[in-house]
């Protein structure tokens, strides 16, 4: 199989990584993705690409969370903001626009996943185009990514993801 990201593709062949690859229709949006693919947006991950002062940083999260950004402010010690699309493109060559593989090591950022994904046995994430999804265990995600899990997720419903997979009340 060949990807749009040769970076994502060395580093599975690299490491020997099992995985599948989901082929769909061309969405535009993570939501749309799951939809497409039959898996429930909880399940799906999204990386939002978010900018601080003079540093940039992964943050992997359900297609149907947001990020909450006094969370992870807190969680990076400074203020962060979405990063532009021209950053983004530059950031990610290889990649379409709103398909980033959650794989921050990649391209030289570090990655922080929400807790609620840490919890699952299998992550569903971009493959860097529109159309294409890997599958794979959630523990070979892990030693790829290397990623800093800590809950900044924030549900459609308003409520954080918790440790334990249990959702409290924003404070």
């Amino acid at each position: 199989m060949s990807f749009s990201s040769n970076r994502l593709e060395n580093a599975l062949a690299l490491h020997r990584m099992a995985y599948s690859i989901i082929h769909h229709v061309p969405t535009f949006s993570s939501q749309t993705a799951a939809a497409a693919m039959h898996v429930p947006g909880k399940e799906l991950a999204k990386s939002v690409v978010l900018e601080g002062k003079g540093r940039t940083y992964l943050a992997v999260l359900p297609a149907s969370h947001q990020v909450d950004f006094v969370l992870f402010n807190a969680i990076v010690g400074e203020r962060v903001r979405l990063a532009s699309e021209a950053k983004i493109r530059e950031l990610f060559p290889d990649c379409d626009l709103g398909a980033i593989p959650p794989l921050g090591e990649l391209y030289g950022l570090p990655v922080y996943v929400d807790v609620s994904l840490a919890l699952d046995r299998e992550i569903v994430f971009p493959a860097g185009t529109r159309c294409d999804s890997v599958r794979m265990t959630y523990h070979d995600f892990e030693t790829l990514a290397r990623p800093e899990v800590c809950a900044f997720g924030l549900k459609p419903e308003g409520r954080h993801s918790k440790p334990g997979g249990k959702a409290g009340t924003e404070s």
